[in-house]
C-alpha cells in the first residue's frame, strides 16, 4: 500500500476522534455518528453505548506481525469479543472510544487500515482463502487482489458512490468468495485469465452478477474496477437507499442494458486511463520436512512438504485469548501466515508437518463437526439493525446436536443472518435462516425465516428457497427431527437430501404452520 494513502488516512484521524468523542457526550445522533463512522470502519453497537471496530484484511490475509498488533491490543485493551466475518475481516467489539482511536491509529503501523470498512466506500477486497497453497486451484488470485485493493484505497476519497462496493477475487470452481454474484467478482480461468461478473448480492432482491467480461488479461483488472465505479456513479441510485446497491442497475436498466452501460464505461477507461499492473505471487520457500498425521484439520498444500491447519471457531468468535496462543505457537515459524475465509475460518498456513501438529493441538476448541462449522453474523444482541440473535441461536443448536451425538455429516453447514440483509450469508446454505418476526394470537413473536436448497458452486449457483418463518424455540426441535431422520436413513445430509427434499419440506412446514 503507497506510504501517502496511509498518512492521508493518519491525518485524518483527529476528525475521527472528535466525533466519537462528541457522539460519546451526546451531542451527536446515533444516525449521523453511524453515517460518519462507517467510513473509518467503526460503528456504535445496539444501545450506542460500546463500539466494534473492523480490521480491513485484503484477501482475508494476516502476517504473524499483524497478528501479534492484534492480540497485543485485545490485551492492553481487555478485548472480550472478537468476530471474523464472511468478508475476510476480523471485528473487535465491545469497545470504549479511546480504544477504538488507539487500535484504529496503531494498526496503521502494521499495514491495516480501517478506512472503508463500513459506510459507502469499497470494502475489503476479498480473496479465495487458499490462493497461493492450495490444490488444483487455476493460479494464485492473491496478488491481484491484492493490486485490486491498493488501487481502490488510492481512490476511495475521490469518488462518491450510492452505496458499498464489494470486489472479490476466486481462484477455481468452488467460487468460496462468491465472486459471481458480488458487486464486482474476477474468476479465475485455467487460462490464466479472468471472468468478470458484475452488478450481483446478496440480501433483499438478491441477484446473481451479470458476466460482462470472459477471458481477460489479468494485467488489465484495474480497468474492469475503475469502469465499475464509472458505471456505479454514473447508473446508481442515489435517492434511494434502499435501491442503491449495484444489483439495482440490473433492474433499472435491464440486464443487457447493464452490460451495454458497463462495457461503455470500460471503453472509456480503456481510453483514458493507463492502469496496467506487473504483479507476481510472493513464492514459498520454505521446504516442507516430516508426513503430517491423519488429523481431520491437517490438510496438503501444493507445497510438497507443507500442510495447513483449519480452525473454525463456533460462530466464527474464537476466545479472545485463544489468538494470543495461536501467536506464541507460530511465532518462531518460518514463512506462516494467517487467512480469514468467507465462511468464517481461519486457515494457518506453510506449516511443516511438526508445526502442523503444534498448531492443530493449540486450535482444539473449534468446530468438531461439518455442522459445527455453521456461518452465523454477529447478531442481534451487538448490530443496530439485527432482529435475532444468530450467535445464539447457533450456540443453542450445536449444544442440541452435541447432546443427540448426531455423527459427522448428519446434519449440514447452515447459514444464519440475524435480518435480511444476509451477513450470514443464509441464501447460499443448503439450509439458511435470517431473523424475522412469526404472529402468534395477533402478536409478533422471535423467529427466523428459513430457506432451503442455496448453492455457491461456480456453475450451479442458486438462492435457496423461503419456506417460512419458524419460532426460535422450535428451531432446535426441527433440526433434532431432521439429524434423527437422517441417522435413521443410514446417509449423510449431502446423500440424503437430493432424493428427500420433499420429505425435508414436510418436515419444516410442521414447524412453519404450527
Amino acid at each position: 500500500m503507497k506510504q501517502t494513502v496511509m498518512e492521508q488516512f493518519r491525518e485524518s484521524l483527529p476528525a475521527f476522534e472528535e466525533m466519537i468523542d462528541k457522539f460519546s457526550k451526546g451531542e451527536v445522533s446515533v444516525k449521523d455518528y453511524k453515517g460518519f463512522s462507517g467510513g473509518y470502519g467503526s460503528y456504535a453497537q445496539k444501545g450506542g453505548e460500546k463500539n466494534m471496530l473492523r480490521l480491513r484484511l485484503s484477501g482475508g490475509q494476516l502476517s504473524k506481525d499483524q497478528l501479534q498488533f492484534i492480540v497485543e491490543s485485545i490485551e492492553k485493551w481487555q478485548v472480550d469479543k472478537v468476530h471474523f466475518t464472511t468478508c475476510q475481516t476480523i471485528q473487535l467489539h465491545d469497545l470504549q472510544p479511546d480504544a477504538v482511536c488507539d487500535i484504529m491509529r496503531r494498526a496503521v503501523d502494521v499495514g491495516i487500515l480501517t478506512r472503508g470498512g463500513g459506510g459507502d466506500f469499497p470494502r475489503n477486497v476479498m480473496a479465495s482463502p487458499l490462493s497461493g497453497v492450495e490444490i488444483g486451484e487455476y493460479f494464485d488470485v492473491t496478488p491481484y487482489a491484492m493490486a485490486a485493493a491498493d488501487y481502490l484505497m488510492e481512490i476511495i476519497g475521490t469518488v462518491k458512490l450510492p452505496r458499498k462496493l464489494k470486489v472479490a477475487f476466486s481462484n477455481s470452481p468452488a467460487n468460496h468468495t462468491h465472486a459471481t454474484f458480488r458487486d464486482l467478482g474476477f474468476v479465475a480461468n485455467s487460462d490464466h485469465t479472468f471472468d468478470v461478473y458484475s452488478a450481483g448480492g446478496l440480501g433483499n432482491n438478491a441477484r446473481m452478477g451479470a458476466l460482462v467480461a470472459e477471458h481477460i488479461p489479468v494485467e488489465k483488472i484495474l480497468y474492469y474496477i475503475q469502469a465499475m465505479v464509472n458505471t456505479f456513479t454514473t447508473y446508481g441510485n442515489y435517492e434511494n437507499r434502499a435501491k442503491a446497491r449495484t444489483r439495482y442497475m440490473q433492474e433499472s436498466l435491464g440486464t443487457e442494458g447493464y452490460v451495454k452501460a458497463y462495457q461503455e464505461k470500460l471503453q472509456e477507461v480503456f481510453a483514458q486511463y493507463a492502469l496496467d499492473i506487473d504483479v507476481k505471487p510472493v513464492p514459498v520457500t520454505k521446504q516442507g520436512a516430516g508426513v503430517a498425521p491423519d488429523h481431520p484439520r491437517i490438510c496438503p498444500q501444493k507445497q510438497q512438504g507443507l500442510y495447513y491447519v483449519t480452525y473454525h471457531p463456533i460462530g466464527g468468535s474464537p476466545v479472545p485469548s485463544k489468538l494470543r496462543e495461536i501467536y506464541d505457537v507460530i511465532a518462531g515459524m518460518e514463512q506462516v501466515s494467517l487467512r480469514v475465509a468467507p465462511d468464517e475460518t481461519m486457515y494457518i498456513v506453510n506449516l511443516t508437518a511438526e508445526e502442523a501438529q503444534k498448531v492443530a493441538a493449540v486450535t482444539d476448541d473449534g468446530a468438531r463437526t461439518l455442522f459445527e462449522t455453521s456461518v452465523a453474523c454477529i447478531g442481534s444482541s451487538i448490530c443496530q439493525i439485527g432482529l435475532r440473535d444468530s450467535q445464539e441461536l447457533l450456540r443453542t443448536l450445536v449444544e442440541t446436536a452435541r447432546r443427540e451425538n448426531f455423527a459427522d455429516g448428519v446434519l449440514p453447514r447452515i447459514h444464519i443472518s440475524g435480518c435480511p440483509s444476509s451477513c450470514g450469508t443464509h441464501q447460499i446454505g443448503v439450509l439458511g435462516f435470517h431473523g424475522a418476526s412469526k404472529p402468534v394470537d395477533k402478536k409478533p413473536e422471535p423467529a427466523f425465516n428459513f430457506f432451503v436448497g442455496g448453492e455457491d458452486l461456480q456453475g450451479k449457483e442458486r438462492f435457496g428457497q423461503r419456506l417460512g418463518a419458524m419460532l426460535v424455540e422450535d428451531i432446535p426441535v426441527f433440526l433434532t427431527e431432521l439429524g434423527r431422520t437422517v441417522t435413521a436413513s443410514g446417509l449423510s445430509f449431502q446423500d440424503w437430501f437430493p432424493a428427500n427434499r420433499e420429505a425435508l419440506t414436510e418436515m419444516a412446514n410442521k414447524y412453519i404452520e404450527g
